[in-house]
């Protein structure tokens, strides 16, 4: 039984990451054929998208009673963006740069929606002003990046295309052509959506179902195994970047999706249900998440994340697991 529930848990997890590569790809084609910027699409349905494994685990968790979930998935997904991923990332590209416009917004943005989330849940829960709370302080993060980015993409031809038509011409070459829609696209879409919704189903059921067997709060296997596994999209993408040495990807495919997951996959559940944390989310979780986003923030700053910072990220994370566990 233990064996079958472990395999539906893997499978499901495995159709929720491929279900929201095919809505994101499908997404985000549909997007520029509509006309909307790369770098909207970027900002909106890239950013979001990767999260959607996230948020629909926590919805159906919320709708099935189950809402320790929903906390320890978005705190575990956010400790192993951090610890794990820019760590494995640190080790693999031997060193990160950070850039200045990751330091100028990313970062206060991160520490900011950091702050909201830890200040919600402190009391060990989250009710629904609290949500409302989050939910706009995403929506300023969203308005402030895009109007920020706008801003400071104008500035580098402003002068040189002053004319408003110019500048749109000038977007439009930029941007590319819009692609062709055909059907295939919808369809990629609509199994997308599907795909999400079977996987968070039965994944929520085999972390119930695992949960009774090992004895152990659901809580625990959201903050580890489901929250390494609908980070993997960000895993692989952050290994492929820093080999490529590209530390900006890198870096920022993390900054976008740790704050949707503090204030969109908590907040939105939370408009429905009051949300619990379970006592070791709140005890090791929330703590753990302070320490790891502080010194996130502290190499940041330093302009580098070197190999030996990414390894102490690493091992971080493993006293963490360790912990969680009771192995000491």
């Amino acid at each position: 039984m233990i064996i079958l529930w472990i395999i539906i848990f893997i499978v499901a997890l495995a159709v929720m990451v491929k279900g929201a590569d095919w809505l994101l790809e499908s997404a985000e084609k549909i997007g520029l054929a509509a006309g909307l910027s790369r770098f909207i699409i970027g900002v909106t349905i890239v950013g979001i998208g990767t999260s959607f494994p996230e948020v629909i685990s926590a919805m159906v968790a919320t709708f099935r009673g189950v809402t320790e979930i929903v906390p320890a998935n978005a705190i575990g997904s956010n400790i192993a963006n951090i610890l794990l991923i820019i760590g494995f990332a640190a080790v693999l590209g031997r060193k990160l740069t950070v850039t200045k416009s990751l330091i100028n917004i990313d970062i206060p943005l991160l520490a900011a929606s950091t702050v909201i989330l830890l200040g919600v849940v402190w009391d060990g829960q989250v009710n629904f002003l609290e949500a409302i709370l989050m939910l706009l302080g995403y929506l300023v993060y969203l308005l402030y990046t895009v109007n920020y980015k706008e801003e400071d993409d104008d500035d580098e031809f402003q002068e040189v295309l002053p004319s408003r038509q110019t500048r749109r011409k000038h977007v439009e070459e930029k941007d590319g052509p819009r692609p062709k829609l055909n059907g295939k696209d919808f369809i990629f879409l609509a199994l997308g959506i599907v795909g999400l919704a079977l996987g968070s189903k039965y994944l929520i059921d085999a972390v119930i179902q695992l949960s009774d067997l090992f004895k152990i709060g659901v809580g625990v296997i959201s903050i580890t195994a489901v929250a390494i596994g609908t980070s993997l999209p960000e895993l692989l993408v952050s290994a492929k970047a820093a080999l490529q040495k590209k530390s900006e990807v890198a870096l920022g495919n993390i900054f976008g999706s740790n704050v949707f997951n503090a204030l969109v996959v908590i907040g939105l559940p939370g408009l429905f249900k009051v949300i619990y944390l379970d006592e070791k989310t709140l005890s090791i979780g929330v703590p753990t998440l302070i320490l790891a986003t502080f010194l996130f923030i502290i190499s940041g700053i330093s302009r580098k994340i070197y190999i030996w910072e990414g390894a102490f990220f690493l091992i971080i994370y493993v006293l963490f697991m360790a912990k969680l566990f009771n192995f000491f």
